[in-house]
């Protein structure tokens, strides 16, 4: 099973995928970085740090824009990827198995994840 039959996405272009501990891990969709184009910078949170679905927890430059990334589901963050902010092309390369931007404790039920997309619907929805 390839990782977009197992991820949810946002309408604003960021994934969320459960991981086997219960943790949620949360990144950009290629279709988003397609749009950026080459990344240049990413600042994500500190570990520790609580953030409500919706909130802006990170942000992102490209040659063509900056932009903020919004957290799908209330939670702590439990890890970042910080190889990535020291190399953020990586993004362009790949972006879901090292791409990823945070690892989550979910402070909410999962019902906050009613709204996300299947990743072949969000497909059809940027289309």
């Amino acid at each position: 099973m390839s990782i977009t039959e197992k991820i949810l996405c946002t309408k604003t272009h960021e994934y969320i995928l459960k991981n086997d501990d219960g943790t949620y891990t949360v990144g950009l969709t290629d279709y988003a970085v397609e749009q950026l184009g080459d990344i240049v910078f990413l600042e994500l949170p500190e570990v520790g740090s609580t953030y409500s679905k919706g909130d802006s927890f990170a942000a992102i430059e490209s040659v063509k824009a900056a932009s903020e990334i919004y957290m799908p589901i209330s939670g702590e963050i439990v890890e970042a990827n910080t190889a990535i902010v020291e190399t953020p092309e990586t993004l362009n390369e790949d972006v879901y198995e090292n791409g990823w931007l945070v690892k989550i404790k979910a402070t909410a039920d999962a019902s906050e994840l009613d709204d996300l997309l299947e990743y072949e619907d969000y497909k059809e929805e940027v289309e």
